[in-house]
């Protein structure tokens, strides 16, 4: 054992029952209060990403509302016109990202950002990033994966991200990405016959993402993680210092009454009483002291007839 450690235990065991109480009991609340923090803290940052991931869900979901919408309404009425004029309002995916810039006017979702990331897009503002590239991969590998979410890096800023495939549901979408020579004239003069082309049906060819900085993620965490620690704190304190007062009264101060008592008839005072003020295992310890007590009364009693007795021969 070290020095170190030989001074600490002396010290602790130098110390007074009350004193050693209170030290245990500040320790289990330091203690408790960081174990407490640690697993708040990782709870409610996990409360706060899914509370964040279903904000973003919902916006997805309205999304593919507007482009049902713009698909199966808006298309029918104007695709007349497309070999005059190339109309990208006719175009799902601008649709939908045109009105969540229209959305994000709400001072609520200001930070949101919304992308439909595509592998092989006619407009090149769709084009898939790298990181992004990795997502739809993802989701091509796994049938069975329907939503990715987490955080990336982006020029040095922390995003948490939710991510939902996009897939090729309607033949109507292949009118324009099938082959150039069967999609509208003026798309190809505003787009080019490079990009959009080649889709198949039922395909997965990007993905929907919404991004927000995690900031807001950790902010909304941080809050509620003071809030709650508070809480906790508070709680906690409040009940240390219930259980040290009612150690104190129950068992500190009766032992330390009879320890007193113990002193005096150690020096010859048998008139001190040892009070026995409970039924548990310290007012059975003051009974025992008092039938010790009452032990050598009569043993001193005894003691001193013998004495009168041998002096009266």
């Amino acid at each position: 054992m070290s020095s170190k450690n030989i001074l600490s235990s002396q010290y602790y065991a130098n110390l007074k029952l009350g004193q050693k109480l209170t030290a245990v009991l500040g320790g289990i609340f330091i203690a408790g209060s960081i174990l407490s923090g640690l697993a708040l803290s990782s709870l409610l940052n996990q409360s706060a990403q899914r509370e964040i991931a279903s904000q973003a869900l919902i916006l997805m979901n309205t999304m593919n509302s507007v482009r049902n919408y713009t698909t199966n309404q808006i298309q029918p009425e104007l695709v007349d016109r497309l070999d005059e004029e190339f109309l990208p309002q006719t175009v799902p995916a601008y649709s939908a990202t045109e009105v969540f810039d229209h959305f994000r006017t709400n001072e609520n979702y200001e930070q949101f950002f919304y992308k439909e990331a595509t592998l092989n897009p006619t407009n090149p503002r769709d084009q898939a990033d790298e990181f992004e590239t990795q997502i739809v991969e993802q989701f091509r590998n796994s049938n069975d994966l329907d939503i990715l979410q987490g955080f990336r890096n982006s020029d040095g800023q922390e995003i948490f991200y939710t991510a939902k495939p996009l897939k090729i549901g309607a033949q109507s979408c292949l009118q324009c990405h099938s082959t150039p020579d069967i999609a509208p004239v003026t798309m190809i003069e505003k787009y080019g016959s490079e990009g959009g082309f080649g889709w198949q049906l039922n395909e997965i060819i990007g993905s929907q993402v919404v991004f927000v900085p995690a900031s807001i993620v950790i902010d909304s965490a941080r809050r509620s993680f003071f809030l709650s620690m508070s809480i906790v704190v508070g709680i906690f304190a409040l009940v240390i210092v219930a259980v040290n007062f009612w150690l104190r009264k129950t068992v500190v101060t009766p032992i330390t009454r009879m320890t007193q008592v113990a002193e005096v008839v150690s020096h010859g005072d048998l008139e001190a009483e040892f009070q026995q003020r409970s039924n548990d295992e310290v007012g059975q310890l003051a009974e025992s002291f008092s039938r010790m007590k009452t032990s050598f009364q009569l043993a001193m009693k005894k003691l001193e007839r013998l004495k009168q007795k041998y002096s009266s021969d």
